[in-house]
């Protein structure tokens, strides 16, 4: 299921996504000492981070991680990491862990194994989910082009992480599946612009997940996924 709030402007809705992760943080730190969320790249975040930078919050005690991370190095301007560094972890967010998907120079069955375990038994589930939404409906890297996408999608996969190859896009990928995303507390779709509220549309209007990814969260009847929009 959905639920789908309009701003009138990007400020304003990043300010009341802010408020929202801000208070949710704060009380996972308050009942159990910890709080994790996942970020997703690209420009539309980059106010969003600006103002969680700021916010007054144990920051210490929060992991923030990627919903998914090109395999580039991290100095690169496709660096999620990168975005994250530069735009979240400033001020007084500098405090937070950070959980990197990027780990080395190549993504083997090894290197994914060894994330695998980590994020099982030091991140998820997660607190906060923030997703994006491409304009062909894929969301983290679970692109409707790949190979992968089935795997990405099964909610029976046991594994958090992937690695997924996209057609349509470039770089290999390492991408938190569907079912580790689906056990987040509170997760939002973050969107912004003309385009992307047709894509959402369309995406609303069907059932396909194969064909648009984001509709597994979207219509997932155990699944709340709070759509935030502003022009």
């Amino acid at each position: 299921m959905n639920q789908l709030t309009q701003f009138p402007s990007r400020n304003e809705l990043d300010s009341a996504l802010a408020d929202s992760v801000q208070q949710i943080l704060s009380e996972a730190i308050k009942h159990k000492g910890k709080a994790s969320i996942a970020v997703s790249g690209g420009s539309t975040p980059k106010g969003l981070f600006s103002i969680l930078s700021h916010c007054d919050l144990e920051w210490s005690k929060v992991t923030i991680t990627l919903a998914d991370e090109r395999w580039v190095p991290l100095d690169s301007i496709d660096s999620n990491t990168r975005l994250v560094h530069e735009n979240l972890l400033q001020n007084k967010a500098a405090a937070a862990k950070f959980f990197h998907l990027k780990q080395g120079e190549e993504l083997n069955e090894e290197t994914l194994s060894d994330l695998n375990v980590a994020a099982n038994t030091t991140l998820l589930p997660l607190d906060v989910l923030i997703l994006g939404m491409g304009e062909d409906g894929h969301t983290a890297s679970l692109f409707p082009c790949s190979e992968q996408i089935s795997e990405g999608l099964s909610q029976d996969n046991e594994s958090a992480l992937l690695k997924v190859l996209p057609t349509t896009a470039p770089h290999q990928r390492i991408s938190f599946s569907f079912a580790a995303l689906s056990k987040s507390k509170h997760t939002f779709l973050h969107l912004c612009g003309e385009n992307k509220q047709v894509v959402l549309n369309q995406a609303l209007e069907g059932q396909d997940s194969f064909e648009m990814p984001i509709r597994a969260f979207l219509h997932h009847p155990s699944l709340n996924t709070q759509v935030y929009w502003a022009p």
